[in-house]
């Protein structure tokens, strides 16, 4: 399976993504920079970062759509997805990893279908998450000795941060984790049939969770803290998916 992987805040600066090639890939939604690199053990891997390298592009204005067709042009088949999320519930510290299994959209105003023309297509999002790839997830962590867990990723707009009133009714609504990315890239990789598992690192606790205040500067350290643990799992798993013929999605 040709993989890509997708990093979020702080993680750019991974080792195993030194001596990557850029390469502009042009598609109908806009133009989009991707790198290429090398893994021993998984061949080739497409990094695409999503708020470029130089963090530059907030999580509103992502354009999901040329990210997610650039990656279908260069013929991926799976995606890895790597992200900071908040925590909606206590028992869920910062550092801690989850697969996620789901997710709320929460989100309004995104680009989140290739399908704006032409005849309706209404796309299955019973399973959103490839289950191949999460228990390839799940067992890498498992040999490096690592705890993951499963949950429900919920989706905000951002870039500003949860009221403590959002933060309590998202974990009503059955939300583990919280995050500004995840949607609608999951849901334009499933209308491409590209198989897509989400990795998140917790960098803090929700509003009202804690009485400390929210912070991009906290959250990337806290990422780029949690690196030690990220990169051995995802090269790890980068190799099992690369060897995957997954028929999910």
């Amino acid at each position: 399976m040709k993989t890509a992987y997708i990093g979020g805040s702080g993680t750019s600066s991974l080792s195993f993504l030194a001596g990557a090639r850029s390469e502009q890939v042009d598609t109908p939604y806009g133009s989009v920079q991707i790198y290429r690199v090398e893994l021993p053990a998984a061949g080739e891997l497409i990094f695409l970062p999503r708020h470029n390298m130089d963090h530059s592009v907030p999580p509103h204005l992502i354009n999901y759509q040329a990210n997610i067709w650039a990656l279908h042009t260069l013929g991926v088949e799976g995606i890895l997805a790597v992200s900071a999320v908040g925590s909606l519930r206590p028992q869920l510290l910062p550092g801690q990893l989850v697969v996620l299994d789901s997710f709320i959209d929460m989100t309004s105003g995104r680009k989140d279908t290739f399908y704006e023309e032409g005849p309706v297509v209404h796309t299955d999002m019973t399973a959103p998450y490839c289950r191949a790839m999460s228990d390839v997830l799940l067992e890498a962590g498992k040999e490096l000795g690592l705890e993951l867990t499963m949950g429900c990723y919920v989706c905000v707009n951002g870039p500003r941060y949860e009221t403590k009133a959002e933060i309590r009714a998202f974990a009503m609504l059955g939300g583990d984790v919280i995050g500004m990315t995840g949607v609608p890239e999951v849901v334009l990789a499933r209308e491409l049939g590209i198989c897509y598992a989400g990795l998140c690192l917790v960098t803090n606790l929700g509003a009202g969770l804690t009485t400390a205040r929210q912070s991009h500067e906290e959250v990337v350290r806290t990422m780029q803290g949690g690196l030690e643990k990220i990169e051995p799992l995802v090269v790890k798993a980068i190799a099992g998916i690369s060897a995957l013929t997954c028929t999910d999605c």
